[in-house]
């Protein structure tokens, strides 16, 4: 059975824009491979391009393995952050609207900034001189799958997951210290609730480390070809350093970080 990836692209970017579910492709198209995924996300990117949007970076998801069984994954995958899904805040607090997201969940998450591509194969020590200055973001994850029951192409398909990213103040990766990959390998986040300690993450817990996280996605990237290359000034979401929890409006949550001076953290309150 062919894939059409033209009609697959057209039902996802509908659903998405309605904040809406459908079945899941993977029930439907028993051939849909990755590869064919990310083709529908390359159709669906260029139908937003031509309304207006831009790709500002790269959200990676499932780098934290633990979530694998649970969502029947095996392998981290990658989707586009765009200017309209990207919110910058001055200070540790900001706001988000979960209107139009279908099953948001949240995800506290080291983001990086590059000054220069990372190729496949690149080192850790590859990926330092690739990034420019480091933040602290939370992303809101939905999905158009009623019941977050998927297979990986799915979510490929349904870019990544990815709902909104929320993003702190900027800081300079050499702000770290004399070795900035021990500090983002060592570090730990303490993520809570309206006050209420949720849950504790560390940076291992996305491959190792938001480095090595990005080494990884630069190698994906690499086989996948020119279209989807990753380029200097692009912004990258390494991955939920915690369980995704399920949001709702009225809340206020927020994560602090211990061990990557002079990152504090993130508070983040929810409206509708």
């Amino acid at each position: 059975m062919s894939v059409d990836h033209d009609a697959i692209a057209r039902e996802i970017k509908e659903a998405q824009d309605r904040g809406g579910q459908v079945a899941p492709f993977t029930a439907r198209v028993p051939d849909l491979s990755l590869p064919d995924a990310y083709e529908v996300a390359q159709r669906v990117r260029s139908m937003r391009e031509a309304e207006g949007a831009r790709p500002v970076g790269r959200k990676i998801g499932f780098t934290n393995a633990s979530l694998w069984p649970i969502y029947d994954l095996h392998m981290p995958i990658w989707g586009y952050v765009y200017d309209a899904t990207l919110t910058r805040f001055p200070d540790a607090r900001a706001t988000c609207s979960l209107r139009g997201l279908a099953e948001p969940r949240i995800e506290p998450e080291i983001v990086l900034g590059l000054r220069s591509s990372v190729p496949a194969g690149a080192t850790v020590a590859d990926v330092v001189a690739a990034v420019e200055w480091i933040a602290c973001g939370f992303e809101i994850v939905q999905t158009q799958f009623p019941g977050w029951k998927f297979k990986a192409a799915d979510t490929v398909v349904d870019n990544g997951l990815h709902g909104r990213l929320l993003m702190g103040p900027t800081v300079p990766l050499a702000h770290l210290g004399s070795d900035p990959a021990a500090a983002l390998a060592a570090f730990t986040v303490e993520l809570s609730c309206d006050g209420r300690h949720v849950e504790s993450g560390k940076g291992t817990n996305v491959l190792g480390s938001p480095l090595k996280a990005m080494a990884h996605l630069g190698a994906v990237v690499a086989a996948q070809g020119e279209r989807a290359a990753l380029r200097g000034g692009e912004i990258v979401t390494t991955g939920t350093l915690t369980l995704a929890h399920p949001i709702r409006a009225g809340e206020t949550w927020s994560f602090s970080v211990v061990g990557l001076p002079p990152l504090s953290g993130l508070s983040l309150a929810l409206t509708d």
